[in-house]
């Protein structure tokens, strides 16, 4: 029978490292552990390929592929392929080559980074104290209820005031979000937010709607950095915090992350950081451009101004080192702007 390549889904970095593991001990720099004949899947040219590397490809394969599996004859082979290949590149001294010993630094510098990650999360872990104490102060600590509201958002106060006039004659509110309000998805349904709580709105915002009475309409404009708003509160409901252990899967990562913010900045802060290259794109000044010779200044063709303009300055958020991947929480401090939950 006549052996394929699996597709290529399962044959990303995370297998061709898993390969090199076992097979990089005739470069200069990596030794692998050696792998006895008892703990081995399949054995090339004298090399064996050990369990642990084929279990490993299993387990990355089915969480990429959103459990996706594939059968175990299938990956044995590949990995045999890849080894061949390996060995080919070896007996031919590739990983020598600057190329490749560049790209290897590269992969040393990312592992290693997150290594340090994980360690530092290894002896600081988060504790169950620390769970309920985030949950009492941004879950439990809410204030017990939920706001139904519409509101009208227009840019200048002048415009407010005109539009409470009309309300205050009889003017049907929906249909005056619709016609004025800047807030393009609300304008849309009359000006309609749906159910929130407090910490979901900006402060302004959530305190003009929680002194208002049931029906009624902000007499005076509500003013926040998006502009004015007419806000009219429809209802309102007590509010039962989800229990904890509803929420504590998301809390988990979520103070992980927290975690690993403060220990990167913790050592930022002890590090000598200089940046050693322009963070902002100088502007030639009238006399530089008008010493420029004519050919430096003519336009670039299609292809030689593609790339320039597909590769953004990098900034210090760029270059961090990758955090572990964690949901936010359910309940997180107030966002910048209103949201709409519709139930």
């Amino acid at each position: 029978m006549k052996k394929q390549f699996i597709p290529l889904l399962i044959v990303g970095s995370a297998l061709i490292a898993g390969c090199n593991q076992q097979s990089s001990t005739d470069t200069s720099s990596v030794s692998a552990p050696a792998v006895d004949k008892a703990d081995a899947v399949a054995s090339v040219n004298g090399k064996y390929i050990a369990k642990s590397t084929l279990e490993q490809l299993e387990s990355e394969i089915s969480q990429r592929s959103q459990g996706q599996t594939f059968p175990k004859e299938k990956l044995i082979e590949e990995l045999i392929q890849r080894e061949l290949l390996v060995q080919e590149g070896l007996k031919k001294q590739l990983d020598k080559s600057p190329e490749v010993l560049a790209r290897i630094e590269d992969v040393k510098r990312s592992l290693v980074s997150q290594a340090a990650l994980q360690d530092y999360l290894k002896t600081n872990p988060v504790t169950d104290a620390d769970i309920k104490a985030e949950y009492d102060t941004k879950v439990a600590a809410e204030n017990g209820t939920e706001f139904k509201a519409r509101h009208i958002l227009v840019k200048t106060e002048a415009e407010a005031k005109k539009i409470i006039a009309e309300l205050d004659k009889g003017a049907d509110f929906s249909k005056l979000a619709n016609k004025n309000s800047l807030d393009a998805k609300e304008s849309q349904n009359g000006g309609d937010l749906g159910w929130f709580v407090a910490s979901q709105m900006v402060a302004p915002f959530s305190e003009a709607v929680a002194k208002l009475e049931k029906g009624k309409y902000t007499k005076e404009p509500v003013q926040t950095q998006f502009g004015w708003h007419i806000i009219l509160r429809e209802d309102s409901r007590a509010l039962t915090p989800p229990p904890l252990e509803a929420v504590k899967e998301q809390l988990q990562p979520y103070l992980q992350r927290q975690k690993v913010q403060t220990f990167i900045e913790g050592l930022r802060k002890q590090a000598q950081v200089e940046v050693l290259v322009p963070l902002t794109e100088e502007k030639p000044t009238a006399d530089a451009a008008a010493a420029t010779p004519a050919e430096a200044t003519a336009p670039a063709t299609a292809e030689q101004a593609a790339p320039a303009a597909a590769e953004p300055a990098k900034t210090e958020e760029a270059v961090k080192p990758a955090e572990p991947a964690a949901e936010k929480p359910a309940a997180e401090p107030a966002k910048e702007v209103p949201v709409e939950p519709k139930k």
